[in-house]
């Protein structure tokens, strides 16, 4: 748990940040279109329409239609972390406040509008002095929803690159560290809670005309936020490095395995994990992420579109050629493992159907559930592997990796996409099935250095001795220490006992 809180500190400051970022961008875009609104019904019509609609879409879907959205644009916009973030999140903030700005001015007495005219008061007086204060505590109620609500929809700007306190949760979830994940909910809750409770002493002093209570609740609010800041002011020295890492625990041991080098070379770090393939490349190329490490057949069949099968090192060679020719990316090579798609089952169900191979599953799996990761069945990998043993399997369901081991454990799927580096396959006794008609290609650790950092010497040195340095006995028992059930280590653990155990470069 103390590794735990001693992350909380930045990544509050940076969810923090964000959040309320867009509810300010938010309020920005909102009160103005409310009052418009107000005045012209058919601007109303179509906003609460519009902002109704985005609050239909699921936020995590919000959040990645953002990404292909700024790659689109173009002109050198971030389409990773903080800005698409921002964008969602704000458009996530509209509707609580648009709709009771509207309905609170629509709903405002005629009498009191006549009055206000009948003085003499011009439309800005009239706004100004007449009709904000007595809506203010309505559109109050209304921001406090919005906060909440971003506070919370923060948590999944993970996926997007962006750092917040979802960081804790997705890594908890995905090596089952339930102290990260509770640690990230608690932090996430109270934060939530602290300023709904803040914003309702504004609300209440607005709607009691008490300045006073209105003017303290700012400051607490204004002083809460400057503490939660402070890790993210500038600090003085070298700008941070950016390491990527996908969802699983190899990648965040791999993560913190170049990280603890760099610091080491005298570079401070941070980290964006909990990326898919696709962005996290996109991110490399794009200069979002400065390091991280892929897989040479997730290239290969992904982003190259290449349905050949060659040897593994051509595999690496035509990776590293075509990363540099097309996005300036650097491969330093690969890391000495590799992390292969594979099927696996329970060693007693694999013989009791006398499954060896995927030509022997192909009989046997219109009578069985299979798990995989949730990427897994829409890449191509699968379809090549499908097609060319037609594979009809009774039913198929996406997992987390990590909960698709548990899926086979008890007896939910039959057979699972396994990963060949995985210390499970081992420890659960799996049998993993042969390939004999060469479907799936090979997945060497590449360690990819983006275009801006490509040319550093210093940082290409620092990481260069994890070349051909790990060997896959030793990252399968990394791998085992994060995601057994007792006796777990963190990734930053399993890093440092990885480091003491590369061999000599090959």
């Amino acid at each position: 748990m103390t590794g735990a809180l001693a992350r909380i500190p930045d990544l509050l400051a940076a969810h923090v940040l964000l959040s309320f970022s867009a509810l300010a961008l938010g309020l920005v875009i909102a009160v103005p279109l409310g009052i418009w609104s107000a005045r012209h019904p058919a601007v109303a019509r179509v906003a609460l329409g519009v902002a109704s609609l985005v609050q239909t879409i699921p936020a995590l879907a919000l959040l990645a239609l953002f990404y292909p959205l700024l790659l689109a644009l173009g002109g050198g916009l971030p389409a990773l972390g903080f800005l698409p973030a921002l964008m969602a999140l704000a458009l996530y903030a509209l509707l609580p406040i648009l709709r009771n700005a509207v309905t609170g001015l629509i709903g405002l007495d005629p009498a009191v509008i006549e009055a206000a005219d009948g003085v003499g008061m011009t439309r800005w007086q009239r706004l100004r002095w007449v009709e904000a204060p007595l809506v203010a505590p309505i559109v109050m109620a209304g921001i406090r929803t919005a906060a909440v609500w971003t506070i919370g929809a923060a948590t999944l700007s993970t996926t997007v690159g962006a750092a917040s306190l979802g960081d804790l949760i997705f890594a908890g979830l995905q090596t089952q560290n339930w102290n990260l994940v509770l640690a990230g909910c608690l932090a996430s809750a109270a934060l939530a809670l602290g300023v709904d409770l803040l914003l309702g002493l504004v609300e209440r002093g607005l709607a009691r005309r008490r300045r006073w209570q209105v003017r303290g609740a700012l400051i607490a609010l204004a002083a809460a936020m400057a503490v939660a800041l402070a890790p993210v002011l500038p600090a003085t020295g070298r700008p941070a490095v950016t390491i990527g890492a996908k969802g699983f625990s190899e990648q965040y041991i791999l993560a913190r395995l170049i990280g603890q080098r760099l610091t080491a070379a005298g570079y401070r770090v941070r980290y964006r994990e909990g990326l898919g393939s696709a962005v996290a490349f996109g991110a490399l190329a794009g200069g979002d992420i400065d390091v991280y490490v892929n897989y040479s057949g997730t290239l290969w069949t992904n982003q190259m579109g290449r349905s050949d099968v060659p040897p593994r090192a051509a595999i690496v060679r035509g990776v590293a050629d075509w990363a540099a020719r097309e996005h300036g990316v650097r491969s330093l090579g690969s890391l000495g493992f590799e992390n292969a798609y594979a099927f696996a089952m329970k060693e007693e169900r694999a013989r009791a159907l006398g499954v060896e191979s995927l030509a022997d599953l192909a009989r046997a799996a219109p009578r069985l559930a299979f798990g995989t990761d949730v990427e897994f069945l829409e890449r191509p990998e699968w379809r090549a592997v499908r097609e060319r043993y037609g594979l009809n399997f009774a039913r198929a369901n996406a997992y987390h990796p990590t909960f698709m081991y548990r899926a086979l454990a008890s007896g939910r799927a039959d057979v699972i996409s396994a990963f060949s580096s995985d210390g499970r396959i081992a420890a659960d006794r799996l049998r993993v099935l042969t390939d004999p008609a060469g479907a799936i290609p090979g997945y060497d650790a590449v360690l990819l250095v983006s275009p801006d950092r490509a040319g550093d010497a210093h940082f290409v040195d620092a990481l260069r001795p994890l070349v051909g340095a790990v060997p896959v006995e030793a990252m399968r028992e990394a791998n085992l220490m994060v995601d057994r059930d007792t006796d777990k280590r963190s990734p930053a653990d399993a890093a440092r006992w990885l480091a003491h155990h590369l061999t000599a470069p090959r």
